[in-house]
């Protein structure tokens, strides 16, 4: 159910929800061939591709948030102070419980996201000790070695405004994404260790406001990325659920 939909006299829908959704977004560029609004279109279209009989409350997506320095220094990008944009999710997520909603879905389409919803995530469990946070990336609900099997050639594909991403959004909103033949591509930088690790530099290797193979970037590929990512997405809801 959609929350922005339901009537004053109907609120009893909300407290009989078993969790609420809050999608988060950016306003960030992400190169010259996609949309500043690509982390909201990613963030809606993955809300609403939840399975509707685990009967979630989807509230408005937050499309405003803190945006790296890789990113600021493009025009187009509009940043939320950090500290600001945690205090704000703090509100929503208390706002949320106070409707009688105890599990909280935090849906992430931005990196930037990550670290603040962790901190909101655990704060707010610390004065609500019955409330439950999932936090879903929806990037990280497909395996980094299902690239080929995706069709991408030559690359996993990963990488702000990169194909990955792109064929997403273009299996959302095949209007929105449009490359051209001169668009400059980045090869992937080889990582630092097969381990897992944070880099964060200003000014990544490969990089002018996105990075990647973007001439991969199609509908096909994207349509193959949503359907795995909502499988398995859902199945991660539900069992979190029981």
């Amino acid at each position: 159910m959609n929350a922005c939909d339901i009537h004053g006299r109907d609120l009893k829908m909300l407290e009989q929800a078993p969790f609420a959704v809050v999608p988060l977004g950016s306003f960030e560029y992400h190169g010259p061939h996609s949309p500043l609004g690509t982390d909201i279109v990613l963030a809606d279209g993955f809300a609403n591709v939840i399975d509707p009989i685990l009967g979630g409350a989807l509230f408005p997506t937050v499309p405003y948030t803190a945006c790296p320095g890789k990113t600021n220094k493009y025009k187009g990008t509009i940043s939320i102070r950090p500290s600001i944009i945690q205090e704000y999710l703090i509100d929503i997520t208390i706002g949320i419980i106070e409707q009688g909603i105890k599990k909280i879905l935090l849906l992430n389409a931005h990196d930037g996201n990550m670290g603040v919803s962790r901190t909101v995530a655990e704060y707010v469990t610390g004065k609500h000790p019955d409330a439950s946070f999932l936090l879903v990336n929806w990037w990280q609900m497909v395996a980094i070695e299902a690239a080929e099997e995706i069709g991408f050639e030559g690359t996993k594909g990963r990488g702000h405004g990169g194909p990955y991403e792109m064929s997403a959004v273009k299996a959302f909103r095949p209007d929105l994404v449009h490359v051209r033949v001169g668009d400059e591509e980045f090869k992937e930088v080889p990582q630092l260790s097969s381990y897992p690790y944070i880099l964060v530099e200003g000014t990544p290797k490969a990089w002018d406001g996105y990075t990647g193979l973007i001439q991969q970037i199609s509908s096909k590929k994207g349509k193959k990325i949503v359907e795995q990512a909502s499988a398995n997405m859902n199945e991660l809801i539900k069992k979190w659920l029981e």
